[in-house]
């Protein structure tokens, strides 16, 4: 189900109704383009959904996807989690692709999130951990990651340090490297179908295992 954030963005419901929420929020490039649908995230979500139909998820399409207009991004999460919220979730869980991951730790200080998990995050040393104080802070990661010629992407090395100083401002959790699998989860092919990448499955089964955490 689609509808409108209270910030103009839009949300997506799968498995709406449970006191278990998953917001999911996405990548971002340079260029202020109007936002999109993540590949990554909708594979990944089509994929969980059937596999925990304990756990709502809530995929946002930010009004603007660019690093550019990350506090617009920021707002945009925060009207998704006051969304799960009003809808009757009690206890919420973060996922963010690329750009997300950053989008997911200024948001994280809400009372109701325990878990994030940062799918090759974006986590540039300027950027404020605390909010991650306290919570259980996953990151995944390709091993194959970096930006290409027209192509986004996040070397893990930044991730290895953000971490490390999501760590220092008290988060716990994991970080684990993916080998043999580069940026995005999945494309989009001009049809619309979604393409798993290299080791899909593996990010599938990680994550997973991490929600199967969080809802326990």
């Amino acid at each position: 189900m689609t509808f409108t954030l209270e910030s103009g963005a839009e949300g997506r419901w799968t498995n709406g109704g449970s006191t278990h929420a998953v917001i999911c929020v996405n990548g971002g490039t340079a260029a202020e383009n109007d936002g999109t649908w993540s590949a990554s995230v909708e594979w990944l979500v089509r994929r969980l959904a059937p596999r925990l139909p304990r756990l709502s998820f809530l995929e946002v399409r930010y009004r603007t996807k660019s690093w550019r207009q990350f506090d617009r991004c920021v707002d945009d999460a925060r009207a998704a989690i006051g969304a799960a919220r009003t809808g009757g979730a009690e206890r919420l869980a973060l996922l963010g692709f690329s750009m997300g991951g950053a989008v997911a730790a200024r948001v994280a200080g809400d009372p109701a999130v325990s878990h994030v998990l940062g799918l090759a995050p974006w986590l540039p040393p300027q950027l404020d951990l605390e909010p991650l104080a306290r919570r259980r802070f996953t990151v995944l990661h390709g091993g194959l990651d970096r930006g290409l010629p027209g192509l986004p992407g996040v070397r893990p090395a930044l991730s290895q340090d953000g971490f490390a100083r999501a760590l220092e401002a008290g988060a716990e959790g994991s970080r684990t490297v993916i080998a043999g699998a580069f940026h995005a989860i999945a494309l989009r092919s001009p049809r619309g179908r979604l393409v798993p990448m290299p080791r899909a499955r593996r990010w599938e089964e990680l994550v997973a295992a991490e929600l199967e955490r969080f809802c326990a």
